[in-house]
């Protein structure tokens, strides 16, 4: 029997339904309106105050961003940091995960505290800018990458989600004569491809934005990542320029309106991850519930 909806509980739909309209239309005009204004026209943004649709469509702006040298190069080394650094962070956080999960491994306990004793104490930002300094890694895209191979938290995620594995399909591994190297890449790592590609978009957007340790390692501006270069285009528009270029890069911005430099720069930041992320949905959805359910 279809019960009748009273004119109170029709009101609190209509209500509803209405602010959860606005607070959508507040979250995505932002994103909407940088990428609208990215593709204006530069003399069609000095004539109008508020562009919600452009009359003409322009990629100045990208042409400009993409032929300048240290924009590409700032990219280049965030696609660096998104692709070496994600793999070698699976690898450490992989490997030492399945290590603590074989119950036979001897010092085990020993290291479950060690990894434990991570989320009580930290070194603290000092510490850590002497450990890279010393290891000479100061101005080294290598230090945006060692000090972040992996945390305690993945690692136990990880570990809980091996744990999962039966044993049987370990045993039957070895009895076929399967190291434990072999056992890891052909048993575990199959069957781990949801947590696998969880954890490395976890790394990847990690990395792809790594703005603190840079600011605090990289002195070098051709060094610098995607995300802090940004930045300085957001708070000084000749950072373009590269030093010596600078009052080229006055010029340029007299013609191309800093605007939509901006606007363009934070879309070619945004657009790479939010385009891995579709295909990576599927395994994505099974690995964030990664320990959390048993059988």
């Amino acid at each position: 029997m279809e019960l009748s909806l009273t004119w109170k509980d029709r009101l609190f739909s209509l209500s509803n339904g209405g602010l959860l309209i606005l607070f959508s239309l507040a979250m995505v005009f932002p994103i909407y309106y940088t990428i609208v204004l990215s593709f204006t026209d530069p003399t069609e943004y000095y004539t109008r105050d508020l562009i919600l649709w452009p009359h003409h469509w322009s990629l100045d702006a990208y042409r400009y961003l993409l032929g300048n040298g240290l924009f590409v190069n700032s990219v280049l080394i965030s696609l660096f940091l998104a692709t070496v650094g994600t793999l070698l962070s699976l690898l450490v956080t992989g490997g030492l995960a399945y290590a603590i999960s074989v119950r036979r491994l001897r010092f085990r306990k020993t290291m479950m505290v060690m990894i434990l004793i991570t989320f009580l104490f930290t070194p603290g930002l000092v510490p850590l800018y002497m450990v890279v300094r010393n290891l000479g890694l100061i101005d080294s895209v290598w230090s945006l990458i060692l000090p972040s191979l992996t945390s305690g938290w993945y690692v136990l995620l990880m570990k809980g989600f091996f744990d999962s594995i039966p044993d049987s399909l370990e045993e039957a591994a070895r009895i076929d004569g399967c190291t434990e190297i072999s056992v890891f890449w052909r048993i575990i790592i199959p069957l781990s491809l949801p947590a696998v590609v969880a954890f490395g978009l976890f790394f990847a957007v990690g990395y792809w934005n790594t703005y603190f340790n840079a600011i605090m390692f990289i002195n070098e501006q051709n060094k610098w990542p995607l995300q802090v270069l940004l930045q300085n285009m957001l708070v000084d528009p000749t950072t373009m320029g590269g030093g010596e270029n600078a009052n080229i890069s006055v010029t340029m911005n007299r013609q191309m309106p800093t605007e939509t430099l901006k606007m363009a720069a934070v879309v070619i930041a945004t657009v790479p991850i939010m385009l891995v992320y579709p295909f990576l949905q599927k395994h994505f959805a099974k690995g964030a519930m990664v320990g959390s359910v048993k059988e």
